[in-house]
């Protein structure tokens, strides 16, 4: 039988956003794209918003994606920084989850561990690895776009396996998940 799907990934962020798409093929992968959406020559952060949502579409409606993997915001001590990252990763969901497609989010630590065995990794490891397992000839001066393809790459490797990220198949099933962060206000 043969297998085919195919896996968005996400590095939600407020300046860039980073993507990777593969394809996976009777359980094996191959490279299909990485690319960033450089938003710093936005100052409105709703306009940042809007065009992280049309961007993750644009790509969904493109490439048809079964399964969207996206970088959870790691907790750092800037609150305002997480707020943005989490808006953004949001707004990536928001959109996956409006075309129906599954999202699955993973930790940066959980990313790195997949892709290096260190989930402590630098982002120029996490990089030279994807470079070397995909085949990649070059690489983005800007290491968001891989850090986007390294979460489709965790995902594929923590398909099928009992404990992933958390994952959400639409609306129905996020606001199952999450009826405690729903009813606050």
């Amino acid at each position: 039988m043969n297998t085919e799907k195919i896996i968005l990934g996400i590095d939600p962020g407020t300046t860039i956003m980073g993507f990777g798409l593969i394809k996976v093929v009777n359980k094996k992968m191959s490279f299909l794209q990485l690319n960033e959406l450089e938003l710093q020559k936005y100052n409105d952060p709703y306009i940042k918003l809007k065009l992280i949502f049309e961007r993750t579409v644009e790509l969904i409606d493109i490439w048809n994606p079964d399964e969207i993997a996206i970088e959870a915001p790691f907790f750092g001590k800037n609150v305002q920084s997480m707020l943005k990252l989490g808006r953004a990763q949001g707004v990536a969901m928001a959109a996956g989850l409006s075309r129906e497609v599954p999202v699955t989010e993973y930790s940066p630590k959980k990313i790195k561990m997949a892709i290096t065995g260190n989930g402590n990794a630098s982002k120029e490891q996490v990089a030279a690895m994807l470079q070397s397992l995909l085949s990649l000839k070059s690489l983005p001066k800007n290491l968001d776009a891989t850090d986007g393809l390294a979460a489709a790459v965790c995902h594929f490797y923590n398909s099928g396996k009992v404990e992933v990220g958390k994952s959400y198949t639409g609306w129905e099933a996020f606001v199952k998940q999450n009826p405690n962060k729903l009813n606050k206000q």
